[in-house]
């Protein structure tokens, strides 16, 4: 079965891929969910509308990821929320906070959907959260997260 991918998904492509799967994993998961639409000749419109919006959202090239990691690896990243008396958050910092946080610091606006956190960031202090800019570039940032 031949789809178009709306998403990206682990391991088979990112938006705007045509990509071969089998009949049933296209059918029961991939297009129920939204994340592919079946493959037609005028689907190729919608591959080239969402390849454009794609690289617009996309570090352009793999220098310029690097230069980004760099600069991100650097630069000093406060976030500030609210939290209680013992340094306990309302809630969690989630990865909006974060990709504004790096937007003020870095200079260079951040897609949100390349942040990685592995643990939920529930208190005040020093944390460290992985920031994917290319297929092989990734920055590790560390973050300080301070009463607001």
């Amino acid at each position: 079965m031949k789809l178009i991918l709306t998403q990206e998904v682990d391991g088979l492509g990112s938006a705007g891929d045509v990509v071969e799967v089998k009949n049933g994993y296209g059918r029961n998961y991939l297009v129920p969910r939204g994340v592919a639409v079946l493959w037609t000749k005028g689907g190729q419109k919608q591959v080239d509308s969402i390849k454009a919006a794609r690289s617009s959202r996309s570090v352009r090239d793999h220098d310029h990821a690097a230069e980004l990691a760099a600069k991100l690896e650097a630069a000093q990243v406060d976030v500030r929320v609210r939290a209680g008396a013992e340094g306990r958050l309302f809630g969690a910092v989630t990865v909006s906070d974060i990709a504004e946080a790096l937007a003020e610091a870095a200079g260079e606006s951040v897609d949100k959907r390349t942040i990685v956190v592995t643990n939920p960031i529930k208190s005040l202090g020093a944390h460290t959260v992985a920031v994917k800019l290319h297929d092989d570039v990734s920055a590790s940032v560390a973050l300080n997260v301070i009463p607001a």
